[in-house]
């Protein structure tokens, strides 16, 4: 059988998701509290919406989108710029041997919802539903 490139093995780890939820949770509250020595990040509303971390816990990818869904790349860009900071305190919050390398990018699991509520509201699916 082919190898899928989303679905190559049996999933994320329970320490994984553990460490993932961890980090969302930190970089949450740094987020909210404005913690960042950033002016520019700190006046953006950002939600973490998930961090998935790699098998060996060095690279966490966070997928974030600003509050309204507005200055999407610009809040991408920032998180970028302030990623050293990040990762320090995602550290020193985290007993953690390593400090995960951050890397961020755009939630889009609000799009596709979206996306997804639209086709069961088309009159096409709705019927084929209601068979």
């Amino acid at each position: 059988m082919a190898k899928n490139k989303f679905h190559d093995g049996p999933g994320p780890s329970q320490r994984q998701l553990r460490v993932g939820e961890l980090i969302r949770r930190t970089l949450s509250e740094v987020l909210a509290r404005g913690d960042v020595h950033d002016p520019e990040l700190n006046r953006l509303s950002i939600t973490v919406g998930e961090v998935r971390v790699s098998p060996d816990l060095k690279v966490a990818t966070v997928y974030a989108l600003p509050l309204g869904g507005q200055g999407q790349d610009e809040a991408v860009s920032l998180l970028a710029r302030n990623k050293a900071e990040l990762r320090r305190m995602v550290a020193k919050k985290l007993a953690l041997k390593f400090a995960p390398d951050l890397r961020f990018r755009l939630d889009e699991t609000f799009d596709r919802m979206d996306d997804t509520r639209r086709m069961f509201s088309q009159d096409a699916v709705r019927r084929d539903l209601d068979e």
